[in-house]
């Protein structure tokens, strides 16, 4: 499943900046070190991920230039799709974090996947976007294919980025659904993303109820931020206002998708700096001991 080798952006560098030392390391003064010169540190952790990674070349290549501008932390790699191949090799090279991006809905598009593992993700996709309450339903005619569709993933990660996975999360969420976390399905020990975090009167009192026991659940094996929001709507103002300033006392995951355009230009014109103030953007997808299962459901005080 190789795919053609595409050209790789050059870092992005403002000529009129300096070159800065780093230790004892002299590099390009880019927005990344722009940013982090005079940060104030903080309790809090402000993780930006991009979602889709490897999904198909536009995706990767908007994606990286965010990451060459200190715009994002992390990613989350699709296997099995178009640009897999390719965008793996470039976080190998560049030292982007990925995590995997467990797809179960959307169709594997890479040439070479097996007729078999294509009709066991049609089963599981054909259910889960069946009824908006599928994913919490328990399908235990289903098992067999959940477990051949996430191990097969798995393995397919560890082939292209030479290491397990450390950080899991899906498409649409659907790493959240019953078969997978009922089944035990995601190694022990990863960090996971939780639910979206709503203030009380956003959700229903049940949805968010929902959510806080999925988030027991996945905090009994997994690691969680205390935190987990969308960058989109990037209105109100007072909605990123509010993210941010979670950040700097919590370990806040925010999600976005640079393959669209008003996130991609939110991140490459710099804006994200400005709602950032001297909060750093983190260079990694990393939790403190701080930020372990049971004190993320503990520390999350808007009702998960």
């Amino acid at each position: 499943m190789k795919s053609d080798s595409e050209p790789i952006l050059a870092p992005l560098r403002d000529p009129s900046l300096p070159l800065v030392e780093e230790g004892s390391v002299i590099v390009a003064r880019t927005f990344e070190t722009e940013r982090r010169i005079g940060e104030t540190p903080h309790a809090g952790r402000l993780i930006i991920n991009a979602d889709d990674w490897g999904r198909d070349n536009e995706t990767t290549q908007r994606t990286l230039e965010c990451f060459q501008r200190g715009t994002i932390s992390s990613v989350s790699g699709m296997v099995f799709m178009k640009d897999s191949e390719r965008a793996a090799a470039i976080a190998r090279e560049r030292g982007i974090d990925a995590g995997l991006h467990l797809n179960l809905t959307a169709p594997f598009t890479a040439p070479g996947v097996t007729t078999r593992l294509h009709e066991h993700q049609q089963r599981l996709s054909s259910y889960l976007q069946r009824h908006r309450f599928s994913q919490a339903v328990f399908h235990p005619g289903l098992t067999q294919s959940f477990n051949y569709v996430v191990t097969a993933q798995l393995d397919e990660f560890s082939l292209l980025y030479g290491t397990r996975p450390a950080r899991i999360d899906g498409h649409h969420h659907m790493h959240l659904c019953a078969n997978v976390l009922m089944g035990g399905l995601l190694p022990q020990g990863t960090i996971v993303r939780r639910n979206f975090s709503f203030q009380p009167g956003e959700k229903s009192l049940w949805n968010r109820l929902y959510r806080r026991i999925v988030d027991r659940m996945l905090a009994r094996r997994h690691r969680l931020t205390d935190y987990f929001f969308s960058l989109f709507p990037l209105e109100p103002p007072d909605r990123l206002r509010r993210i941010f300033a979670l950040a700097r006392d919590f370990a806040v995951e925010v999600e976005t998708h640079p393959v669209k355009p008003e996130e991609y230009r939110f991140l490459t014109a710099g804006e994200i700096f400005h709602w950032a103030g001297d909060l750093p953007i983190a260079r990694q997808f990393a939790l403190s001991l701080r930020g372990s299962a049971g004190s993320a459901i503990a520390a999350n005080t808007l009702g998960g």
